[in-house]
């Protein structure tokens, strides 16, 4: 296959006569693509993805597809966004190190699919979470690669023109963007289309959000915010869908969505999956306790964020070389403290946005059109519709209030009252 060819979507039977030439996967798996084993394993929403398996060993090959594959080709997208995604992931690595994302072979825009590393024995850490399983070093490990990809990404450590040429460069994903634009901060808001919810249980409430003025001025405020403020390189979807893990290892996978926008997205988004989760144990506590798998959660989240800021202060004290916050104006004027308290500034704005765009996350993950397995998969609807109110109050309290917020211990009590059903 070679990139002058027409784009033509792979099958489980044509995969291995297609890529059996290409020499960065028949290395790495066995040279005889006859031989190949091939596995069509994408559940997600956009593309195709295969495991590939040979006598050498194993990888995975990703394919875009020309329109949503969740919806059909009545939705069209770009086949332009693996190329987002390939770069995104080079950047990531670069940035956050070696072993945080897969290892890319190959690349091939015209056919738009990336051959990467395979992981194994690795799980979606969605699934994990589901299962009661509690991946002891994902808080560390997801703090890092956020403070790092987000500090690094941005105009506090890259040099001016080479930032404004990767704004440029990730300007044209337009498409993929329109999406979070659209089914993140708007339709959840009104009745559009694709929107489904549990229903007749949660239409009550459904209909409250969406006539709650004060959450839909917030909720177009963040879209602002988003659309506005190309402060750092964001991964743009990322969630416990996203996260590979062992007990020893994380990896974070597409970013298709990548995106100059604000450094809050990234974490609010992350947060707010941790949240969803806690809010789904109810729906799971036939698989086991669950008292344990919500304090680990609300742990994970305490973690993260303090994990992020520690790294991000230290990047600022050490790497801080670009155009914001020039050390002559501060350090090398003896005037330390004064960089010390734009950091305070900073991290105290970061935290409010997370906080507003973990909200919105949470209303559109069950308002709109892709939902999360955390609740989808709670089988009786009067229950899951109990676990999905509970988050929807407690993400309508983010969204609104969010500059009233003290700190993570306020919102996870918060989160546990409305879990226990002391407050409505």
């Amino acid at each position: 296959m070679n990139g002058s060819e027409a784009f033509e979507a792979l099958t489980v039977e044509t995969l291995p006569a297609r890529l059996g030439g290409v020499a960065a996967l028949s290395s790495r798996i066995g040279a005889d693509a006859s031989a190949w084993k091939v596995r069509e394993v994408g559940d997600g929403n956009l593309n195709l993805v295969f495991i590939v398996e040979g006598g050498e060993g194993a990888a995975i090959v990703k394919q875009a597809l020309p329109y949503v594959r969740l919806v059909g080709e009545s939705w069209p997208l770009p086949l332009k966004r693996s190329f987002f995604e390939y770069h995104a992931l080079v950047r990531q690595e670069a940035r956050a190190g070696e072993g945080t994302v897969p290892a890319i072979y190959h690349f091939d825009e015209a056919q738009a699919l990336i051959v990467m590393e395979y992981l194994t024995p690795h799980v979606i850490l969605r699934r994990a979470l589901i299962d009661g399983r509690m991946p002891p070093k994902i808080a560390r490990d997801l703090g890092l690669f956020m403070a790092r990809t987000l500090f690094r990404g941005s105009d506090l450590s890259m040099k001016a023109r080479a930032r404004k040429e990767d704004v440029a460069l990730f300007a044209d994903n337009a498409e993929l963007c329109d999406i979070t634009e659209n089914l993140v901060f708007t339709d959840p808001y009104y009745e559009a289309e694709l929107n489904r919810h549990t229903t007749p249980q949660l239409d009550a409430l459904v209909a409250e959000l969406r006539a709650d003025r004060d959450l839909k001025v917030e909720a177009q405020k963040l879209k602002h915010m988003f659309a506005a403020n190309a402060e750092t390189l964001v991964h743009g979807d990322l969630h416990s869908g996203s996260i590979m893990v062992t007990d020893e290892d994380t990896r974070v996978i597409d970013p298709e969505f990548a995106f100059y926008a604000p450094m809050a997205f990234d974490v609010g988004m992350l947060l707010a999956n941790f949240w969803m989760a806690y809010f789904a144990q109810a729906g799971h506590e036939a698989a086991g306790d669950r008292e344990a798998q919500r304090s680990y959660l609300l742990g994970v989240i305490d973690e993260t964020w303090s994990v992020f800021r520690a790294e991000f202060s230290h990047l600022w004290r050490t790497e801080r070389t670009g155009m914001l916050y020039d050390r002559r104006l501060f350090e090398d004027r003896g005037d330390a403290f004064g960089a010390e308290q734009a950091l305070d500034r900073m991290l105290h704005d970061i935290f409010v946005d997370m906080l507003g765009f973990a909200g919105i996350e949470i209303h559109r993950r069950i308002l709109g059109l892709a939902h999360n397995a955390d609740f989808e998969a709670i089988e009786d609807a009067d229950l899951r519709a109990r676990c999905e109110a509970k988050a929807l109050k407690f993400g309508r309290h983010l969204a609104v209030n969010r500059e009233r917020i003290q700190g993570l211990d306020e919102a996870n009590a918060l989160a546990v009252r409305i879990e226990k059903g002391v407050v409505a």
